[in-house]
């Protein structure tokens, strides 16, 4: 893929967003609704492939979005990036079943490595920024953290940001 026309995404796990897991919240149903516009912009800036850490919360609702968007435009590819193969190991069934269907539906799936060690996520973080020309980002402004670790690497690596805010009002 070439990097001037992919786009990444870092977002918070559900811990660390308002709403925590309740997807029927209005503030979770905005942010889904931001997501998308926010690739809509990117796919109008001329952006076709899409990565994702597949990381509960936001990751993976940026990929159902652009599973959605892939729908509507068939040159829309997206990409999992695993950090390691144990990633969801831990999660809920539920939780595993959602994850593993999207990865079915990815176009490419990248595993940084094999096993877990406490820098494997940094990693797929900086693979994802060092191959994108954008960054979308569902942040909430608390500057530790992955998101924020993200976000400023894409920074310093001068990416173009998109940064969608938790706290705005429907």
């Amino acid at each position: 893929m070439e990097r001037e026309t992919t786009c990444c995404f870092t977002g918070h796990r559900p811990d660390k967003l308002p709403w925590g897991n309740r997807e029927d919240d209005p503030r979770c149903i905005r942010a889904k609704e931001q997501i998308a516009q926010a690739l809509e912009r990117a796919y109008a800036a001329g952006f076709r492939h899409f990565m994702c850490g597949m990381a509960k919360g936001g990751d993976l609702y940026f990929a159902q979005a652009v599973l959605k968007l892939r729908e509507q435009r068939p040159d829309v590819t997206l990409e999992g990036v695993r950090p390691c193969e144990n990633q969801a190991d831990s999660w809920t069934a539920e939780e595993k079943r959602q994850y593993w269907a999207i990865l079915d539906q990815c176009d490419y799936e990248t595993l940084v490595q094999h096993h877990y060690d406490r820098f494997c996520m940094m990693r797929r973080n900086r693979y994802m920024v060092d191959r994108s020309a954008r960054i979308i980002a569902l942040y909430n402004g608390e500057p530790k953290g992955g998101t924020a670790q993200t976000l400023a690497y894409a920074l310093q690596k001068k990416r173009e940001t998109d940064i969608l805010d938790l706290e705005e009002e429907t």
